[in-house]
């Protein structure tokens, strides 16, 4: 009997999913349209260079979708499930704490880990849970409210956890069960047709329209499914040039002359879908909510420990610079500072330790008997080895916190004079119960490997560094 992997499982999970998306919202379709075109052009521009960050390939399969749950116990469910994909609990990040708006989530993203993994298929999922605990949000009577109701509902079923947990245990799955647990996923994060309960709805989205996403259905859904592009500002102009009402700006760092790093993201309005709802009374009427958005963006190199330091001093500068000049335009203010403050050249990140990079022989290195330099950058700089940047695969708070906040129908509800709860990534892993992996050590671990590999190829006495 034939069996699929969980790379297999992951890769048909996407298409299908984005199928699935597709379908309920024809603008993701227009989208994904979009970002193949401006791809196929940049690709044609720039040749070889167009694929630095990933191989056409794998940026035209790559997606990543976003969930919101409501407690430590669905998070550990869908923890289960994307497990099965091959995929782990990558980084933690406070949206309470990123965005203006009230928006009561903190969250981790599920992707694989592993350099192969990660080629074969980049899939990843940015998942939010709610905190009900937090007093700034829900005072005690809707806290309890809110707790017994998301106690009592069901977002996935057991055959589906058990199937899941099988594939994570087996690494594969045989092909009916297999097709039987990619059915039962899907399924679980389509737009349910069961009324809403309009009421309790309009009462959690009075404190947060995420909140209400979240804890005012008995259902989960995919919120957005993203896909990549190498041109966001191209993007932008096309998207909105065909009549489709793109949110105010692209969030992350500027469109300047330099490397591409981190991440820029952008997306489509929300739009109003149609959903019944039930009144008080009992009646069900014809609604409608936005919650669902479009999401597209473009990826870069990852960052260090110290190059994120530098990144949110750059912002910190943007933020100053624009409360002096509000009328200013700030993507030419960030610019400005990006290339006043930031390396312009990925050799320049890699010498000033600011940028992940892995290190290779060079083909055409020197021949000629001589004995290697013993320091890193004398072995870029004579030709012995060259740098490939890696790509970041993880998010930023305040621009996730952005996308969220600009297809908000308004800001909510926040009692700043209160004490937040405390979360960590820490008190996550608990929550789960497998570790919420750090990003910087994975990116970390992809160059060390790289470099004692060159090192032992060199038959030089200690590890590069």
């Amino acid at each position: 009997m034939s069996t699929l992997s969980q790379w297999q499982l992951r890769a048909a999970f996407a298409a299908r999913l984005s199928e699935m998306y597709g379908q309920e919202v024809p603008a993701y379709t227009t989208l994904v349209d979009v970002s193949r075109e401006v791809n196929e052009d940049v690709l044609r521009a720039r040749g070889a260079d167009a694929e630095r960050l990933g191989s056409i390939g794998r940026v035209t399969a790559e997606r990543h979708g976003a969930i919101r749950v409501g407690t430590p116990r669905e998070l550990g469910q869908v923890a289960r499930i994307f497990g099965a994909l091959g995929m782990h609990p990558v980084g933690f990040y406070d949206l309470r704490e990123a965005a203006a708006s009230a928006v009561p989530v903190v969250s981790t993203a599920f992707r694989p880990v592993d350099g192969a993994e990660l080629a074969r298929n980049p899939f990843r999922v940015f998942t939010s849970m709610l905190t009900p605990g937090d007093p700034r949000f829900f005072d005690a009577g809707l806290r309890s409210r809110l707790e017994a109701f998301l106690a009592d509902r069901e977002l996935f079923p057991p055959e589906l956890l058990a199937l899941a947990d099988r594939a994570t245990a087996g690494r594969e799955l045989p092909q009916e069960e297999a097709e039987r647990f990619l059915h039962l996923a899907v399924r679980a994060f389509e737009l349910s047709a069961e009324p809403v309960d309009k009421s309790w709805y309009e009462t959690l989205e009075r404190i947060s329209a995420v909140a209400a996403d979240i804890g005012g259905v008995r259902s989960t859904h995919i919120n957005h499914l993203t896909p990549r592009v190498l041109d966001i500002d191209e993007l932008y102009r096309r998207m909105t040039d065909r009549g489709i009402e793109m949110i105010d700006t692209i969030q992350g760092p500027p469109a300047w002359k330099g490397p591409d790093v981190l991440l820029r993201q952008t997306s489509f309005r929300a739009l109003a879908e149609p959903r019944a709802m039930r009144t008080p009374d009992g009646a069900v009427i014809s609604g409608a909510l936005r919650v669902r958005f479009g999401e597209v963006e473009a990826r870069g190199i990852a960052l260090t420990r110290e190059g994120r330091a530098r990144y949110e001093e750059l912002l910190g500068r943007v933020d100053e610079r624009m409360s002096q000049n509000p009328s200013a335009s700030r993507g030419e203010i960030a610019r400005d500072v990006w290339e006043r403050h930031l390396p312009g050249s990925e050799q320049e990140l890699a010498a000033e330790g600011l940028a992940y990079f892995t290190y290779h022989l060079h083909p055409d290195r020197p021949r000629d008997g001589s004995r290697p330099p013993t320091g890193l950058g004398e072995l870029l700089r004579q030709g012995w080895v060259h740098a490939e940047p890696i790509v970041y695969e993880d998010f930023l708070p305040r621009s996730a916190a952005g996308i969220f906040q600009s297809n908000l129908s308004g800001e909510g509800t926040r009692h700043s004079d209160q004490q937040g709860t405390a979360y960590d990534a820490d008190w996550l892993s608990g929550a789960i119960g497998r570790d919420v992996l750090d990003p910087f050590a994975l990116y970390a671990r992809q160059r060390n490997d790289s470099l004692a590999h060159v090192a032992h190829e060199l038959g030089l006495a200690e590890t590069l560094s």
